[in-house]
């Protein structure tokens, strides 16, 4: 995965909002969200058939983690474990607070570098593994944040200097109604290098989308869209939260 934008707001009734576009391989097989793992039966996520684990999942607790590449390190590497079981190990806990410590917690060196978010209704956390010692945690502050290839809200980065000041501009979701977000999500348009769906070059690309929110009210049902496909191309359609809490 490729790009993260997470909105936090306690108090609100949809405390957690996370868009995600993930850019891969355009060969690389994967699945749609469901739950893949008898080891983590209480996760829910899609499966990504090389390295058998996810780049995003939920918890029935209500933990939210995401892992991306950094710059430089995509696809596996010889002696290295797949990043994709990161996320799985991170929402079998039963906090974002207790699932980020437990990742701090990782050797990183088993590992190509990787970014991560996690999160649930009360707290969010940035992970930064750099492929050796143990991932760093950094509290996210209430309010918008986007993650890609680098640190949280990086303007160095052309596609969070062109699309983070949109994010933060619109208004902000009440899911299921997505507003614009979707459509900030599904753009393609140039600069070259800026998009936040990236159009396919050299068989890499936007492979799926994914929209998640988390309500305060847990007799509330969470809501997870997912475009099974470039956003720009493909509907965003409902995934079941069957067992969650």
């Amino acid at each position: 995965m490729c790009t993260v934008i997470i909105s936090t707001t306690p108090g609100e009734a949809w405390p957690l909002l996370l868009a995600a576009n993930r850019d891969e391989r355009l060969d690389r097989p994967w699945e749609l969200p469901g739950r893949y793992w008898p080891d983590y039966p209480n996760t829910l996520g899609p499966r990504d058939v090389a390295g058998g684990g996810t780049w995003l999942a939920i918890g029935d607790t209500g933990v939210v983690a995401a892992v991306l590449n950094r710059v430089g390190s995509l696809g596996p590497a010889p002696g290295k474990r797949s990043r994709g079981e990161l996320p799985l190990f991170a929402v079998a806990e039963p906090t974002a607070e207790s699932a980020a410590e437990a990742i701090a917690a990782t050797d990183a060196g088993r590992y190509r570098s990787y970014n991560m978010i996690i999160a649930d209704r009360d707290r969010a956390y940035y992970l930064c593994g750099l492929g050796y010692g143990h991932p760093e945690i950094t509290p996210l502050e209430p309010g918008l944040h986007m993650v890609a290839t680098a640190g949280p809200d990086d303007m160095t980065i052309p596609r969070i200097a062109r699309h983070l000041p949109r994010f933060q501009a619109a208004a902000r979701p009440v899911p299921p109604d997505w507003g614009s977000w979707t459509g900030l999500l599904s753009d393609r348009s140039l600069p070259a290098g800026s998009e936040l769906n990236i159009p396919p070059r050299s068989g890499f690309g936007t492979s799926n989308a994914s929209l998640i929110g988390l309500p305060a009210d847990r007799g509330t049902v969470a809501n997870w869209m997912f475009a099974a496909g470039p956003p720009d191309r493909n509907s965003f359609e409902s995934i079941s939260f069957a067992q969650f809490a």
